[in-house]
């Protein structure tokens, strides 16, 4: 069953991901994704993540499938005007690529290429839009088009976020415009998940929830004080501060929440940040 069935039947979903390397060495990440094929139902390819300098998601996107594994390809609006937006859906679908997943993107200024001009000609919800009307056989000026893409589109929302009023809206407005699914940031309050997924239970998209395998105490605290929406509560931090055995305790921990998500969520993502190789350790912990 390919990722696109599974969300349109409401199956359980498993996602991980990879971001390229920063040049042309692709073969440690090649073997990483390899770790995880058949485990996985598709693997999300960073496009240019945080704002660094990377491979394109569109090139590596392609490298997996020629190895019998799914992506899931990030496109972000940061770098491109919705000119060159659309040519690459349009290059992408060529490629044999049907999932993308579109994201507004990390402003440079966080990035290695600070002095980067940013683009932002479309949002994520014009992205959506657009490769909606290239579904549909037109161009966003009306133009058609000799043959037209079919996609499973997904999106991305921030359940921890205050207010949360906000994104909902903005969710809402992902789903008019195409939003098949959903992948959340890094999860760590089941409760505060849980009321969320009750708010949007209506919608009837699979909401994937985001695992983040911690590295140490000090990454909990940079993600509590620097990415909005995250709070990982201190009773984790003191877990990893105090164990003696930090891979062991975070792969713990991530499949802690992954077997507490499983019952709320439509699917689990986790996002490796350069921890690769855990990815099959976790699966294997929660029994995934």
């Amino acid at each position: 069953m390919t990722f696109s069935e599974k969300v349109k039947t409401k199956k359980f979903i498993v996602t991980s991901e990879i971001g390229p390397p920063k040049g042309v060495d692709v073969e440690g990440y090649l073997a990483d994704a390899a770790l995880v094929k058949g485990r996985v139902d598709a693997i999300n390819v960073t496009d240019l993540q945080s704002s660094i300098m990377r491979l394109g998601s569109l090139a590596f996107s392609r490298l997996l499938i020629e190895r019998g594994i799914e992506p899931i390809y990030q496109m972000t609006c940061r770098d491109r005007n919705r000119l060159a937006l659309q040519s690459d859906l349009l290059s992408a679908y060529v490629l044999g690529i049907r999932n993308v997943l579109a994201l507004t993107g990390d402003h440079p200024a966080l990035g290695d290429h600070p002095q980067a001009k940013p683009v932002y000609d479309l949002d994520s919800v014009g992205l959506l839009r657009a490769a909606r009307l290239l579904e549909q056989g037109q161009d966003l000026m009306g133009k058609k088009l000799k043959g037209s893409p079919k996609f499973c589109l997904g999106a991305v929302v921030n359940p921890g976020v205050e207010p949360l009023d906000p994104e909902i809206i903005k969710m809402e407005k992902k789903i008019d415009e195409g939003a098949e699914f959903f992948q959340t940031q890094a999860v760590f309050d089941i409760k505060s998940f849980e009321k969320f997924m009750k708010t949007v239970k209506s919608f009837g998209v699979p909401v994937i929830a985001g695992i983040v395998a911690l590295k140490s105490a000090e990454m909990a605290r940079y993600m509590n004080k620097h990415v909005p929406g995250v709070f990982v509560p201190e009773s984790i931090i003191n877990e990893m501060e105090k164990s003696d055995d930090k891979d062991k305790k975070s792969i713990e921990i991530a499949a802690r929440f992954m077997k507490d998500l499983k019952g709320l969520a439509g699917g689990i993502h986790i996002m490796s940040i350069g921890m690769n190789k855990k990815v099959p350790l976790v699966l294997d912990a929660a029994g995934l």
